[in-house]
């Protein structure tokens, strides 16, 4: 859970902010301190391949911007 994590929102806020029942928030909370290291791995290996993909490709809108 991304939102409680990092930003640190209660769950209380993540539901309200997203129109969730409180119920629905604790049920992905509990899934997720049940399944971290595979869900923290999975996040990581999705940032890794962004970054990578953004080395290997830059952006054309940055590329005109800079007039490049």
């Amino acid at each position: 859970m991304m939102w409680h994590e990092r930003p640190g929102l209660s769950p209380d806020e993540i539901a309200l902010d997203y129109g969730l029942a409180l119920a629905d928030v604790y049920a992905a909370l509990t899934y997720y301190h049940d399944h971290r290291a595979e869900i923290d791995a999975s996040i990581a290996a999705s940032d890794a391949s962004i970054a990578d993909l953004r080395h290997r490709k830059p952006s054309r809108l940055l590329e005109k911007l800079r007039g490049e």
